[in-house]
């Protein structure tokens, strides 16, 4: 692999492409050893065209052919779970004391710099990041502190969602705190108020068991469904096992017939709780319409976080009991250079790299990688079966091939990649840097 080299002109096909399990038709050969044989990708007018698996009568390689040597391949990477009101203040900020309460205070301090110049420079960065990774949808909560007050942060971030239309595309979630639910009346102002916002606006909250009481997290819930909106929550960010924020929005939204999609981040109480309760909560969850998203790097850096103590807990959720019972789960970013988490890239391979090791997830690329490429699980449903993926061939050629890695060894040696947008090769940017 450490060899390939691949051109810069567009491809017309990619040859000997190792695409992963769960993005295959159900009936592809496998090889000797029992994983899919290569396959070869047309693409042509910025779409990919018929997929097919390599063998003896496939064409020889034609001038504009890029021959992949079993290059692991994936389509474009979805960052479901992202801050980007937030990023990149760390520098600034200095010092952080350890754990989640601590962090907020740092970042309640850091918002005295928070104009509107400040905020787009930073985020801008961060899509430009993620751009060059491969990214295609990306998720930024925003902090909502005032329920009656529009955070700046929210008309930056709807501008920068037009600036990047047709390349990546950015949807904003008001991370609200519980108060601001407390009142019914109110909840459903909120909730109008961020529907008019604009397609990609979802409502949110922050259900902690420090932060909320049930009746407001109903309300919360409630907003939402009377306004159309979907959902994207914190959810017991927290090693506490009392926490029941999860169960409580997945027994509601069974109960008021909620028709949207809710994507539930965090969820780390679930690994401090006893078996069966964590257990009973999952079953729940199946049955309503939940997402969940994991954030592996910023909840091992938060969670158990207390100074000069070496961490005995994880901090990362039920992952793999979560799949089990066929409940969406994606992996995403989180935090980025702030408070909450010191180090990341907007390149969510980087954030699955750490879960695949903090989790031991097997088959890391021919089975869990569609937590990284899977879109649609933060859409609502149109059609049943959350494991069945739409079909490769008829997708924008957007995809993201690692030349230096394998897929038995993948995610490792990933950071060396090579992106498609529209069948493009894409050239990375020289403008890496910002000074918030």
């Amino acid at each position: 692999m450490a060899g390939l080299h691949l051109p810069c002109a567009a491809p017309t096909r990619l040859l000997h492409a190792r695409l992963p399990r769960w993005l295959l038709p159900a009936r592809w050969p496998s090889d000797a050893t029992g994983r899919p044989v290569l396959a070869c990708l047309t693409l042509a007018a910025g779409h990919i065209g018929p997929l097919q698996p390599m063998s003896p009568n496939t064409l020889p390689a034609g001038p504009a052919d890029w021959d992949l040597a079993g290059a692991p391949v994936l389509p474009g990477l979805v960052d479901a779970h992202t801050h980007l009101d937030k990023t990149f203040t760390l520098e600034r900020i200095g010092h952080v004391k350890p754990g989640l309460l601590a962090a907020i205070d740092a970042m309640m301090g850091d918002r005295a710099h928070w104009t509107r110049e400040d905020i787009h420079a930073r985020a801008s960065q961060a899509l430009q990041w993620a751009w060059e990774a491969g990214v295609t949808r990306i998720r930024s909560h925003v902090d909502w502190w005032e329920p009656t007050q529009e955070p700046l942060a929210w008309s930056v971030l709807g501008e920068l969602a037009q600036a990047w239309a047709g390349r990546i595309q950015l949807e904003r979630a008001a991370l609200v705190p519980q108060t601001a639910f407390e009142d019914l009346t109110q909840a459903h102002r909120l909730a109008r108020h961020i529907a008019a916002s604009g397609p990609g606006a979802l409502l949110g909250g922050f259900i902690h068991s420090h932060h909320w009481t049930p009746s407001s997290a109903r309300q919360l819930l409630l907003a939402a469904a009377e306004a159309d909106l979907d959902l994207d929550l914190h959810v017991d960010e927290e090693l506490n096992p009392a926490a029941e924020g999860l169960a409580l929005v997945a027994r509601t939204l069974r109960e008021i017939g909620y028709a949207g999609r809710a994507v539930c981040g965090h969820v780390c109480a679930l690994a401090a709780q006893p078996e069966g309760q964590a257990l009973a909560t999952l079953d729940a969850v199946a049955q309503a319409p939940i997402t969940l998203v994991s954030l592996p790097i910023t909840n091992l850096l938060l969670q158990d976080a207390v100074t000069g103590r070496t961490p005995r807990q994880r901090g990362i959720t039920l992952v793999k009991e979560a799949r089990e019972r066929g409940i969406p789960l994606l992996l995403a970013s989180d935090n980025v250079e702030d408070p909450f988490c010191a180090v990341g890239s907007y390149d969510p391979v980087e954030a699955f790299a750490t879960g695949v090791q903090v989790a031991q997830l097997p088959e890391a690329f021919d089975s869990w990688s569609q937590a990284l490429c899977r879109p649609d699980w933060l859409d609502r449903r149109a059609s049943p079966g959350w494991d069945a993926p739409p079909p490769l061939a008829g997708r924008v050629a957007d995809l993201v091939i690692f030349p230096r890695a394998s897929a038995s060894g993948w995610p490792s040696r990933a950071q060396a990649r090579v992106v498609l947008r529209a069948g493009q090769r894409l050239a990375p940017s020289s403008h890496d840097t910002v000074t918030p």
